[in-house]
């Protein structure tokens, strides 16, 4: 029997449990922790030979080929002492004592079981991945831990994880490291060709590399779209030598994936997803091509909208993939990109809960009974706004009360295992008596689209896309037809929907579904995103969630006032691309949602218009489905006006020369002489507080048109007493007399001292710069030629006179004749007049 890494250290990790109740297991791809760390445990003296090892694997065929490995090597067959549990396969028996299991089998059954009475050690294989459903099975084991089960043990595995924050998190449990495999992969970067199509660049690496080396490769692609296209670009390619290419996906059946990590009879291109990372060893892979991008859902909280990203892996997930090359001998990694981008990736990928739709965590949590999640331990604990919005969400499914509490519905979907919009849609459906339309819905929404490559060109318009779906499969099941559709993706539904069925505990036969009944199941999925036509002809919504979207080409849908938004991601610049659509029949939103459609007086100002809007309006969350106009009180009026206002800000007021200075010298007091408590005159402030000192003004105003003919100066004067206005005119006076005895205007600006702008010829025989500010801030003199240009900017006006003057007489007493250029002009007489000529 071949010595793995790990056996090392399995004395260590047994000994390690039994004084600690947390163990960190860090050993690097291959060195065989999957597979001998639960068998070691087995006959751990702390564990009761009644109990079992659970443990947790992020993906189903992982979970598979880990425990048919285990049992081989037991001599026994899956289903003895090593079993699994994954969706919609089960092989264990009650002579089971380890079981693997996928992700959500976890979460439900420590919600079914919270002291696992029959678990013993519960083990998190691949933490790294930091899936949700990984993050929250550990919060809730280690709840367990700490409050009924101190005899529970947690072992956490991973190859890339950074342990010691994780081990300062879980009070300092122990880290064993094991050596690795010693290996070694060559790792070639390639040109990073970022215009360069995905799928394209890969097919060319791949090419390389089967022409510079021998032995199977294993290849990483961002999705099942990618995948396809290298697939179809390699097999068209003539090689010297008989190659096989095999995708390996999450999508695929059972028998495909395994197809494609067992060893072949000619030299194989495996083409996977990240699926193929961790865990799997792929029998014959000596050589890795990586694209360098992964798949990955983003939820925005913000717009309570997912988009799937295509982004740059991390280098931990860089490293992981080149690993695969070396498992079994001697490798070679091509990286299909530059080393500079390689020094520029993240350390690691963000963790799922950091991303994603929360409303499935927040369910969970309200299920366990848990309102504050800080109670529980996080490594990254939940974003607060997308926790919020899927609490939000929740409560407009009926899951939630107005406090937070689950409701009975609430616990009859926390019992599904799908996301609660689903689990509503079929609960929904079980209380209208159709079960099995529910199920086919709920399976067409949670799968990949029946529909190959997810069109709809064939349909030119229809009621709904999910009727077309729904009639689709029906004829696939009947063998009436299968044209345009997906044969694996409809056999992966028609799977699914049975599940659902059973978990309904319908037998009756699925018979075809109005569109009426369609759109008022989806309705009860998707409340927040019933969409009223915002003009008719056109394709853009307003969604109830507030969220402006508009129809793609992939929907068959057009021209319906309502509908549900089924599918559609955040789209770009704000407004969201519906892909598939359901229309919604006005009689039946208003009979299905009537005790959510309100009336209310509604005040506002309307930006377009310019003006106070006065309504009655009949609304679904944020959709106005009907209006009549009404009178606005003053009260109502003056709120809308300072609303508008504050909303575009103070340009709306009319701002003329004697209000804007006013203004500018205060501002010029606020920031020369702060500690002199002089009121702020700044936009936000005056925005912050315009009800106070503009509010008594705006009595019978209505409209932009009614605030453009306010004088400002009376208001803002308000805002200082007597002796205030009294120091203002000293210290920032509006004007200054010059020796000419003209009075000339101050320019006060937004920085710095005012400028004074006044005729050179005014300013004879002054030698003192003018000042502000009781005495201590010199003006910035603007010295003016006759035609009014500045000659010179100075702060020092002797100088000027000693200095520069007579370099300026010279040059414009021959351009300006008639006014006066003496040769002192300390001793001339100051003018604003031109000189008398001669005769």
């Amino acid at each position: 029997m071949q010595t793995l890494p790990i056996q090392q250290i399995l004395p260590e990790i047994s000994a390690a449990l039994s004084s600690h109740p947390v163990v960190i297991v860090h050993a690097p791809p291959g060195a065989g922790k999957t597979t001998c760390v639960p068998l070691a445990l087995l006959n751990a003296p702390f564990l009761s030979s009644r109990k079992r090892i659970v443990m947790l694997e992020p993906r189903r065929l992982a979970a598979t080929n880990a425990a048919r490995w285990m049992a081989s090597r037991l001599g026994e067959e899956v289903g003895n002492t090593v079993g699994y549990t994954i969706r919609f396969d089960r092989k264990i028996s009650s002579s089971s004592r380890i079981e693997v299991v996928t992700e959500g089998i976890l979460t439900r059954r420590l919600q079914d079981d919270p002291f696992l009475d029959n678990v013993g050690i519960v083990i998190f294989d691949e933490f790294h991945e930091r899936s949700i459903h990984t993050d929250a099975s550990l919060a809730l084991c280690r709840d367990v831990q700490q409050g009924l089960r101190e005899d529970l043990k947690i072992v956490i595995m991973s190859a890339t994880l950074d342990c010691e924050p994780l081990a300062s998190l879980l009070g300092g449990a122990p880290i064993l490291s094991s050596p690795g495999r010693t290996f070694p992969v060559e790792i070639r970067y390639l040109e990073d060709k970022a215009t360069t199509g995905i799928a394209e660049a890969t097919a060319a690496g791949v090419r390389l590399a089967l022409r510079e080396t021998e032995g199977d490769v294993l290849v990483f692609l961002p999705g099942m779209a990618e995948i396809t296209k290298c697939q179809q670009l390699i097999n068209a390619e003539d090689f010297r030598e008989p190659l096989l290419t095999l995708p390996l996906y999450g999508d695929l059946p059972f028998a495909a994936q395994e197809r494609a990590i067992l060893p072949g009879n000619v030299r194989k291109v495996v083409l996977a997803t990240n699926i193929a990372e961790t865990s799997l060893t792929i029998e014959g892979v000596s050589v890795v091509v990586d694209s360098g991008w992964y798949r990955q859902l983003r939820f925005d909280p913000v717009t309570g909208l997912n988009r799937l990203q295509t982004v740059r892996i991390s280098s931990a997930s860089a490293e992981q993939r080149c690993g695969r090359a070396g498992r079994l001998g001697p490798g070679i990694c091509y990286r299909l990109w530059d080393e500079h981008t390689q020094r520029t990736l993240l350390p690691f990928s963000p963790p799922e809960i950091r991303t994603a739709d929360l409303a499935p965590l927040a369910l969970e949590l309200a299920k366990w009974g848990v309102n504050d999640p800080d109670s529980l331990t996080w490594l990254d604990p939940p974003p607060v706004s997308a926790l919020a919005e899927g609490r939000k969400l929740l409560m407009a499914l009926g899951a939630l009360d107005a406090n937070g509490g689950m409701t009975s519905r609430g616990k009859e979907m926390a019992a599904l295992p799908v996301h609660p919009r689903l689990a509503h849609l079929l609960l929904e459906g079980k209380d209208r008596g159709m079960p099995g339309v529910a199920s086919d819905l709920a399976a067409i929404l949670s799968e990949r689209d029946i529909f190959r490559g997810g069109s709809t060109k064939t349909i030119t318009t229809s009621e709904s896309d999910l009727t077309d779906r729904l009639d689709a499969l029906i004829c696939w099941r009947e063998k009436r037809s299968s044209i345009g559709l997906d044969e694996q993706a409809c056999r992966i539904v028609d799977r699914v929907a049975t599940s659902f069925r059973r978990l309904l505990k319908d037998r009756e036969e699925v018979a075809a579904a109005s569109s009426e009944i369609v759109g008022i199941l989806a309705a009860s999925a998707f409340p927040d995103r019933i969409g009223l036509l915002r003009s008719a002809g056109g394709d853009r919504y307003l969604l109830a969630n507030g969220r402006g979207a508009r129809l793609s080409g992939r929907s068959a849908v057009r021209g319906a006032k309502y509908l549900v938004a089924v599918a559609v991601d955040a789209g770009e610049g704000g407004e969201g691309l519906i892909h598939l659509a359901t229309i919604l029949e006005e009689a039946s939103f208003r009979r299905e949602f009537s005790p959510l459609i309100v009336r209310q007086r509604v005040v506002r100002w309307d930006s377009e218009e310019g003006r106070v809007v006065a309504r009655e309006e009949e609304r679904y969350l944020s959709l106005t489905l009907g209006y009549s106009p009404v009178v606005p009180s003053a009260d109502e009026a003056l709120v809308a006006v300072i609303e508008g206002i504050r909303r575009e800000g103070l340009s709306i007021l009319a701002w003329n020369q004697r209000a804007s200075l006013f203004r500018d010298r205060m501002k010029f007091l606020s920031a020369f002489f702060p500690d002199d408590g002089w009121p702020d005159f700044s936009e936000e402030h005056l925005l912050r507080t315009v009800e106070e000192w503009l509010g008594p003004w705006l009595s019978g105003v209505r409209s932009r048109s009614d605030l453009s003919r306010l004088d400002l100066l009376s208001p803002l004067q308000g805002l200082l007493d007597w002796e205030q206005l009294k120091m203002l005119d000293e210290g920032a006076p509006p004007h200054i007399q010059v020796p000419s005895g003209a009075k000339i205007p101050l320019q006060y600006g937004a920085d710095g001292p005012p400028v004074l702008a006044v005729k050179l010829q005014e300013m004879f025989g002054l030698g003192e710069t003018p000042t502000v500010g009781w005495g201590r801030v010199p003006v910035i003199l603007h010295l003016l030629s006759p035609a009014r240009r500045p000659l010179q900017v100075t702060q020092d006006l002797k100088n000027f006179w000693n200095t520069t003057y007579q370099d300026v007489k010279k040059e414009m007493k021959g351009r300006y004749p008639k006014h006066p250029w003496p040769d002192d002009p300390w001793r001339a007489l100051p003018t604003r007049h031109v000189s008398k000529l001669r005769k």
